[in-house]
């Protein structure tokens, strides 16, 4: 990627909660600098908390440019998780303040035209930015890495934000992710207007509590 890096402005993008059966996913595209040198970027998975919130710092101190988008649970009812994450990751590579010239998409899959072009037509003059998938680029590309620590890091705040508009559930804990305390919560409880409704463990939850009602 060095080559590339002295002829494009690059912008890695990740996401986080993409798995989770309560909340929105949350992208974000960060462009660092080519001497960000900001240490210790890594998947934010492997990071702990108190890490990724140094690091999430360090970023915004240092980076080009970030932006965030954010799909909430009805959309993704809607239209499914995988194209709420690439339009979760459009809008935020269309959040940024500086203009891209290539986009690293962690994972294997860039984002479809048919998404990316709608909202980056409503942002930018010109056409859409050159993109490349990259698999484990969140462990290996540092503009992925700052992507997937500021996605993270924004993610559980707003979850525990919506932990005191729907108490019950843990979300503050948890951050919406299926363990067995989520789910004891929502066979007591039901869902609540964060979940996911199209989503297995959330509609078999459900259909137990409904059970034991009826």
């Amino acid at each position: 990627m060095a080559a590339i890096d002295q002829l494009l402005t690059v912008a890695g993008i990740d996401e986080a909660g993409r798995g989770c059966l309560a909340g929105p996913v949350v992208a974000c595209a960060v462009i660092l600098p080519r001497d960000h040198g900001i240490t210790g970027l890594a998947d934010s998975k492997l990071l702990s908390a108190k890490t990724r919130e140094t690091l999430a710092q360090r970023i915004r101190c240092r980076a080009v440019a970030w932006g965030f988008g954010l799909v909430g649970p009805r959309r993704i009812d809607s239209i499914n998780i995988l194209q709420a994450t690439f339009e979760a990751m459009s809008r935020a590579a269309c959040a940024l303040k500086v203009v891209p010239t290539l986009l690293l998409v962690d994972g294997n899959k860039t984002l479809p035209e048919a998404v990316l072009a709608p909202h980056w037509q409503g942002a930018h003059l010109g056409p859409c930015p050159a993109q490349m998938a990259i698999a484990g680029g969140d462990g290996t590309e540092p503009a992925i890495s700052a992507a997937s620590i500021l996605a993270k890091t924004f993610r559980d705040r707003l979850m525990g934000a919506l932990a005191r508009r729907c108490p019950g559930y843990g979300f503050e804990i948890h951050k919406g992710y299926g363990v067995e305390a989520h789910y004891t919560a929502l066979r007591r409880l039901g869902p609540c207007p964060q979940h996911r409704l199209t989503f297995r463990g959330v509609h078999k939850a459900q259909t137990w509590r409904e059970g034991l009602l009826w």
